[in-house]
């Protein structure tokens, strides 16, 4: 049970708050997912994503997320059970 949060805002918004506000939200469904957590954001788009973990079949740091592309040309935050 995993918990996914993100939003598309303004774009004039910098990294630093439009994380702070996935943060936030992501805080929030802490309940859905104890073991883990993480936020993204992009000013340039002002999309930002959060993700709760709740670690029960993979415990490795491999399942940290949202999850960025190797060339940074993609992200994602999924329930991957």
């Amino acid at each position: 049970m995993c918990g996914i949060v993100g939003f598309i805002g303004p774009a004039e918004r910098g990294t630093l708050e439009l994380s702070a506000l996935a943060e936030a939200m992501a805080v929030r469904l802490s309940y859905r997912g104890p073991d883990d957590w993480g936020a993204w954001a992009d000013a340039e788009t002002g999309v930002a994503l959060g993700h709760r973990r709740l670690s029960i079949v993979d415990l490795s740091p491999a399942g940290h997320q949202p999850m960025v592309c190797h060339d940074g040309s993609g992200v994602i935050a999924y329930n991957g059970e």
